[in-house]
């Protein structure tokens, strides 16, 4: 992708349904796997109260992972709070623990995060209203993997 699409507010553009399809490969051993699923960005209340108290979104995965011809369900949650500058994210664990900044504002942004010895660098890229995409390496002792994700939106 030569062109990305500027979005000014990464939330509101996230904000909704996307289906999902990711491949993995395992550059080591050239092992391959797809996940095929859904993912929505959802209103996140952070402090448990009711209506306007949104902060933030809720990203919500699920779908099946198939891996050495092996089918198994798979799903993940992360958090998507706003960031320090307008438009941008922080985007956390389930847990709270921090995984990576994200700023769309020119429509592709990298992102690293250290996990133990081995480091995920994430380019993120917009295509237009309706298409982005991820491409994760991942490089150290432990793992030699290429996760490229494709997000539609649905709707």
């Amino acid at each position: 992708m030569d062109e990305f699409r500027p979005v000014p507010d990464a939330l509101a553009y996230l904000r909704g349904s996307w289906r999902v399809t990711r491949s993995v490969r395992d550059r080591a051993s050239g092992a391959e796997g797809r996940f095929d699923g859904v993912t929505v960005f959802s209103a996140l209340d952070r402090r448990g109260g009711g209506a306007g108290c949104e902060d933030g979104l809720l990203h919500e995965e699920s779908g099946t992972f198939v891996w050495l011809g092996v089918p198994r369900p798979a799903e993940r949650t992360l958090r998507f709070l706003p960031g320090p500058t307008p438009g941008t994210a922080d985007v956390r664990f389930a847990d709270g623990r921090p995984f990576h900044d994200l700023d769309l504002t020119t429509g592709r942004h990298i992102a690293d995060h250290p996990c133990s010895a081995d480091l995920y660098r994430g380019e993120f890229t917009v295509e237009d209203a309706g298409h982005w995409r991820t491409v994760w390496r991942v490089a150290g002792p432990a793992k030699d993997l290429l996760l490229t994700t494709d997000y539609a939106r649905v709707g």
